[in-house]
This record gives structure tokens, C-alpha cells and sequence, in this order.
């Protein structure tokens, strides 16, 4: 629908003013729905969110997490020319009327739906979307004339409006995140990541890139996202002058703790499996991984002469990454079980730390401290 008369049909005494979308008729339930196109700066006037002063059992939206609405605006404006995202699902609390182009055939299901302005539009699914939007368009009021799908239901009370967010959300699973990472093409640490896991000597054929967990049988030894994170660490606030820079630089530093844990090698050489190194060493679970490329963070920040930062790893090559080594408790292990917290991750960097002779910073020092004193 656009904003300009022609939009509108013509005022009557039965009905007033009505806004016009251009719709797709369908049914579900025994229920007719529509399909729209809705353009962006009509979607924070038209369509609201349930106000979140209400009680729970009130509303049919849980309470807007605002802390997500910066990173989407962000995403829209940042990628004009390429941004995707899914249509908004709304109910309408006023007479829905659908006048089809044609009195038969496909024509039926084709035409537009009249809803009078005084009718109320509420959110049922994509509250974020419509935020975020809104924020957008603060910013680049030119992304006003786009559009995004737009489903309408007719608002059949607060208890239908309810059952309809559970059911859109009942079955919604978050991608795994390591599929995230395969499939992002504008993060450039996904890039390198990607280049990491299918060219580097020592991780090539052994990361998994569709899982963010491991079976037990799993011939892999390492996660796309963990390695992403690790080499998000490795290189944070590292002067990068190309991807390809940043590619060597973090193949380089992995390769370099290759040499210095036998089990990697002996899974390549198809001396012991990955099953087996994962279930007796922590080396290639996440924490590990993501300590180390603390741990190297350091080391690339104070020398980026790989002659004089790689001789400085030689004393890992001394530490007991056995699960049954009892300083792994508390620090990357509690109660027999790996812990992925970020408490867990600097005890662990720490640890690592102290081993090479490095000194730990103000969190790490207080973290280390809490755990001395058995505050875990």
C-alpha cells in the first residue's frame, strides 16, 4: 500500500477510510488469511506491539528485548543492497474485506484486501523486525519505499492471538551456529575461518562445518564455530592489512600448535581417532581451542615476527591436556564435564598463561584469585 490518495478507497458512510493492500487470499485452519506487500515506512505506523507494561497473561508477544534492535537496524542499513528478512505475521481487529480481480478461476485468490482505518494491527510474530525497522528508517529515511511481506489474520481475541505465537514459535530452532559461520559471506573472520578449515595442513578434513557439537563418533576433532571463535580471539585487535594477511598469520599460528600436540598428528596419521583423543584430551574441545587463541593473541600483539613469538609456545608442549589431569578441575572441567563459561575459558587461558610465564591481566587476576579462595 502506498501513502498517496490513490491508495484509499473512497470515504462512504458505511465504511470511512480504508487502507488498500494489494493481497494473495489464502486459507489455514478454515480461516482466510492474506499475503501482502506492506512498504517499510507505512510498518511503524500501521503495526503495533503489544505494550509491554502489561502482565504476561495480558499480552500475546513477550516483552521487547531492545538490546536486539541496534544490530538489526544495523544489519539493514549497513547492507542496503543486500539485506533479507522474513514477513511479519499480524492480526487485525476490524472487518477485513477482500474484493478479488476476477470472479473465477486463479483470479479468485488474487486481488486486494480493504481494512478500515480504524482497525487496530498487532504483532503476532516479528516485534524485532518492526523495531528494527523503524530504527532504519531514522537513519536512511530512502529505505522507506521497500517493502517486506506482511501475512494478516483476522484477530479472533487475546486467547487466539496467543496460541498463534506459540505456534509460530513452537517449532522455530535456532541454525547451529557453526552453519552460521559456513554460510556467512560478509563477516570476514568467517571467510578466513572457512579458509582455515578446508586449506590448513593441520585442521584440513577435520572440522566439522554444518555441527556445533560432535557425536561421539565423530571422525572429526574440531567445530567451524569453535575454531571461528578461537581464531576470532587469535586475531583481535591484530593490525591486519588483507584477509590473505590474516589467513597466514592465523594458519601459521595453528599449524605452530599442531607441532606441539602429538594427538592431532596421530589422528592424521590414523594412529588414534578422533573419537578417542576427544574423549581422553581437552585440546580440541572449544575452551581449549578459544584459550589458545587468547593465549596467541598476546604473544602476536607483543612480536608479529613469527621467529619470535612461535619459540615462546614451545612449553605447551609439556602440558597434560588429559581430561584425568586433576588441574583441569574447576578450571575447564566441573563435576567430569567440560565447561564451556567464560569464567571457565580465562581460568583456563590463565593456566596456559602461567605455563609460558605470561603475566595475567586485571580480569584474568581476579578470576584466578576467586578461584584460589575456591569462590567457583
Amino acid at each position: 500500500m502506498e501513502s498517496h490518495p490513490s491508495s484509499l478507497s473512497s470515504p462512504t458512510p458505511a465504511s470511512g477510510f480504508e487502507y488498500v493492500f494489494p493481497a494473495i487470499r489464502g486459507v489455514q485452519a478454515r480461516r482466510e488469511f492474506y499475503v501482502s506487500m506492506c512498504p517499510l515506512r507505512l510498518i511503524p505506523k500501521i503495526f503495533l506491539f503489544d505494550e509491554d507494561d502489561l502482565d504476561p497473561e495480558l499480552r500475546a508477544q513477550r516483552v521487547l528485548n531492545k538490546g536486539r534492535i541496534p544490530a538489526l537496524s544495523s544489519y539493514i542499513v549497513d547492507n542496503p543492497d543486500d539485506y533479507v528478512f522474513s514477513a511479519l505475521t499480524a492480526s487485525v481487529d476490524g472487518h477485513m474485506r477482500f474484493a478479488p480481480i476476477a470472479e473465477q478461476g486463479p483470479g479468485l485468490r488474487i486481488g486486494q484486501v480493504h481494512i478500515p482505518m480504524s482497525a487496530r494491527f498487532l504483532i503476532n510474530d516479528g516485534q524485532h523486525r518492526r523495531a528494527a525497522i523503524e530504527t532504519a528508517l531514522e537513519q536512511n529515511p530512502d529505505l522507506g519505499d521497500e517493502t517486506i511481506a506482511v501475512v494478516f489474520f483476522h484477530d479472533a481475541g487475546l486467547a487466539r492471538s496467543q496460541q498463534m505465537f506459540a505456534d509460530l514459535n513452537r517449532h522455530a530452532i535456532r541454525p547451529a551456529r557453526s552453519i552460521g559461520v559456513l554460510y556467512d559471506h560478509r563477516d570476514e573472520l568467517a571467510k578466513i575461518t572457512r579458509l582455515l578449515a578446508l586449506k590448513s595442513p593441520a585442521l584440513r578434513g577435520f572440522v566439522e562445518m554444518e555441527r556445533s557439537t560432535l557425536s561421539a563418533r565423530s571422525s572429526k576433532l574440531f567445530t567451524l564455530s569453535a575454531l571461528y571463535y578461537a581464531t576470532t580471539a587469535l586475531l583481535q585487535g591484530i593490525e591486519i592489512h588483507s584477509d590473505a594477511h590474516a589467513a597466514d598469520l592465523a594458519g601459521a599460528y595453528w599449524e605452530a600448535i599442531d607441532e606441539l600436540i602429538p594427538e592431532w598428528q596421530l589422528v592424521r596419521q590414523r594412529k588414534m581417532t578422533a573419537a578417542d583423543v576427544r574423549r581422553q584430551y581437552l585440546h580440541s574441545h572449544g575452551i581449549a581451542l578459544h584459550a589458545l587463541g587468547r593465549l596467541g593473541n598476546t604473544l602476536l600483539r607483543q612480536s608479529m615476527e613469527q621467529t619470535a613469538w612461535q619459540p615462546r609456545l614451545d612449553p605447551l608442549a609439556k602440558v597434560d591436556w588429559s581430561r584425568s589431569n586433576p588441574d583441569w578441575e574447576g578450571r575447564a572441567i566441573v563435576g567430569g564435564r567440560v565447561s564451556k563459561n567464560h569464567q571457565n575459558v580465562v581460568l583456563t587461558v590463565n593456566y596456559l598463561r602461567q605455563k609460558l610465564g605470561l603475566a595475567l591481566g586485571p580480569e584474568e587476576h581476579n578470576v584466578e584469585a576467586n578461584y584460589l579462595r575456591g569462590e567457583r
